[in-house]
């Protein structure tokens, strides 16, 4: 190798001396792959002159490329603050009081010290994120119950009759009263905490991507409030004689339908430590609207705007 190497020098010499007086364009062209041959041959003969750069470049790369599929699993977030190891926490996890909101601050810093950097979730932390909420209640959210319906019956269970009859049946039914990322209303006495499995989903992804929002735009942590969930044919009867709303066709019989909350929601505090500084009921309030919105946008679920029971309707489609 070495010997070429000095093949092609001595014949560049005679180039040199030969076309150094008419240097054109051709010859100019001629210099320059000269050139390129070169340091071609030496990159050949001498590898170890160029390894480090190339490792700390390959290095590099694959950490951000590690990090956009990342943030392209995540969506908008929607996947959330909370990934990979929180799942592991969650899955031991007490549905409400002082423990659930350990398991919910825990689970940040659970997920952080179990993944590696360049793997976890990447929110944008950086300028500002502004509430903006919606423009229209009612033109945003307009999935009334003719529409919701038809929808439940398709996703849904035959209706329950009563609570035994949903405790028979947990092969088509999912228990949703334990969740770090959501709090199952304490005074729910007319309905029972029971989805289907897609329905389940669809709430934990809510109450994540709420999270989410709350994180990128700096608001202390808050979880949503589930007021109603499963409600069986004696639990509609017993509503009808002061909700006009519950009515012998609700969506809520099939398991597929649940409301939140839309002026409480929980504070989430250190244990033991101080307690989370005071967030107005609406800036909560339009910080969901717009996670409602995005996730109705993408042909998740139907959602309607109940204004005299302070609640989102929403039923998975």
């Amino acid at each position: 190798m070495r010997a070429n190497i000095g093949i092609f020098i001595v014949t560049l010499r005679r180039f040199y001396r030969n076309d150094v007086q008419k240097l054109n364009k051709t010859n100019f062209i001629r210099s320059v792959c000269a050139l390129v041959g070169v340091l071609f041959i030496i990159r050949l003969s001498f590898p170890s002159l160029t390894r480090t750069t190339v490792a700390g470049e390959q290095t590099d790369t694959a950490a951000v490329g590690l990090t956009a599929d990342s943030v392209g699993g995540a969506g908008h977030s929607t996947s959330g603050v909370y990934a990979g190891a929180t799942a592991d926490v969650a899955a031991g996890a007490v549905g409400s009081g002082p423990d659930a909101d350990a398991i919910a601050l825990s689970a940040a810093a659970t997920a952080a010290s179990a993944i590696p950097a360049y793997s976890r979730p990447h929110l944008d932390f950086s300028g500002k994120h502004p509430i903006r909420g919606v423009h229209s209640y009612r033109d945003c959210f307009p999935d009334v119950q003719d529409v919701q319906i038809v929808a439940a019956k398709a996703n849904g269970v035959t209706p329950v009759a009563c609570r035994a009859d949903a405790e028979g049946r947990k092969s088509e039914l999912l228990y949703v009263g334990l969740n770090p990322y959501y709090e199952i209303d304490p005074r729910m006495n007319r309905s029972i905490p029971y989805l289907v499995p897609r329905a389940s989903n669809l709430l934990e992804h809510i109450s994540r991507r709420f999270i989410d929002s709350l994180a990128v735009k700096q608001i202390p942590l808050h979880k949503l409030i589930v007021t109603s969930v499963l409600r069986t044919e004696e639990d509609v009867a017993r509503l009808q004689r002061y909700n006009h709303n519950a009515t012998e066709q609700s969506c809520h019989c099939y398991a597929t339908t649940f409301d939140i909350s839309y002026n409480r929601f929980h504070t989430v505090s250190p244990p033991g430590g101080p307690e989370r500084r005071a967030v107005r009921s609406d800036s909560l309030k339009y910080v969901l609207c717009e996670v409602l919105r995005d996730v109705r946008n993408e042909g998740r679920c139907y959602v309607k705007y109940e204004v005299k029971q302070g609640c989102f309707h929403i039923t998975v489609r």
